[in-house]
């Protein structure tokens, strides 16, 4: 009886999370230890000579940087996506996009533009591709190198979100291209204003280092808690109501629709950089470090981007106005992963 009374509980099929009463979640039965170059007792990330060039990127970039937590596993993205919640959400999002493209183009909305408008659609908008395509590349090694698939999954999504975007972003390319064929839209002439024009050199310079920071919690701050609020707040939420304002409602309302996937990877950045540094306080000064060393690349970019919409359109903003929205933007997504609130407070 007593032999009886002592038996261990049953394991369930969940007891990867340890002795818990509590159901996991979908989004934690699916992304519970997934990445496979964490396992326990691993003597290298991969299965071969732990001094093979794979094993010491691994070792160098991720297990060594200044960017560490306690338990990786302990990290919960705040909206909890799986994938087929995000297929599903982006798939909504998505036929919201395709009908007001289908309703401006019937109603031939491209055709009544300022000339000043259009010349900042194509120096501004259409060579953001360039960007755009830049930030993915780096998302995407964010999310290969991360310490755990609750921090991949989210980046993976966001890289996504980015193809997505620029999707659109090609998509109004032609269209533009079609109703005004004189304007060099859709040409080379894209790629020389990214090269060559001075208002792009900030944020080309801030990309392409970013592209190689080989740190992932670097390339993650860097990218995440830096560039991406500073420089998006000038394409995505200054450029839409710069747009409005232009008498361009087609651009206000696609940037409006693709700023929820910006607030989102906002949301998952700010709570782990907030996570890692309630796990290790240390994480925190690698945090300021890299902020610091990051933003003055971000207010050249924001800057930069801000003299165009002030220069060409015909209800422009200043672009000292552009740079203080942009690093405003940029300071309250930086201190609410610090923790400048709760140090205020205290």
């Amino acid at each position: 009886m007593n032999e009886s009374i002592n038996r261990p509980r049953r394991r369930r099929t969940f007891s990867a999370f340890g002795d818990v009463r509590k159901m996991p979640s979908e989004y934690e039965i699916v992304t519970h230890g997934q990445n496979w170059t964490m396992r326990d007792n691993r003597p290298s990330a991969f299965e071969q000579n732990p001094s093979s060039p794979p094993n010491l990127w691994f070792l160098t970039y991720r297990d060594q940087s200044p960017l560490q937590a306690e338990n990786w596993e302990q990290f919960r993205e705040p909206d909890s996506l799986t994938y087929r919640m995000y297929v599903n959400a982006q798939a909504e999002s998505e036929s919201k996009v395709h009908g007001v493209l289908e309703e401006y183009a019937l109603l031939g909305s491209d055709t009544t533009f300022a000339p000043g408008w259009l010349e900042l659609l194509g120096t501004l908008y259409t060579p953001s591709r360039y960007a755009v395509h830049g930030f993915q590349q780096i998302e995407a090694y964010i999310g290969y190198l991360a310490p755990t698939s609750y921090i991949t999954n989210p980046a993976g999504l966001s890289t996504a979100d980015f193809l997505r975007r620029n999707t659109t972003i090609a998509y109004r390319t032609r269209e533009l291209q079609l109703a005004h064929p004189e304007s060099g839209i859709g040409t080379e002439r894209e790629r020389e204003h990214w090269q060559e024009h001075p208002a792009w050199q900030g944020t080309r310079k801030a990309v392409e280092s970013a592209l190689a920071t080989y740190d992932w919690g670097e390339a993650f701050t860097a990218l995440n808690l830096v560039l991406l609020p500073t420089i998006d707040d000038v394409l995505t939420r200054q450029f839409g109501e710069v747009a409005l304002a232009n008498g361009d409602n087609l651009s206000w309302l696609l940037q409006s629709f693709l700023d929820a996937d910006n607030q989102r990877r906002n949301r998952w950045s700010q709570a782990l950089g907030a996570f890692a540094i309630r796990q290790k306080p240390e994480s925190g000064k690698a945090i300021e470090k890299w902020v610091t060393k990051w933003s003055s690349l971000a207010d050249d970019a924001a800057a930069g981007l801000g003299s165009l919409l002030e220069s060409l359109p015909e209800s422009p903003r200043t672009a000292d106005d552009v740079a203080a929205g942009a690093r405003a933007a940029r300071e309250a997504l930086t201190g609410s992963a610090l923790g400048d609130e709760d140090r205020e407070s205290a």
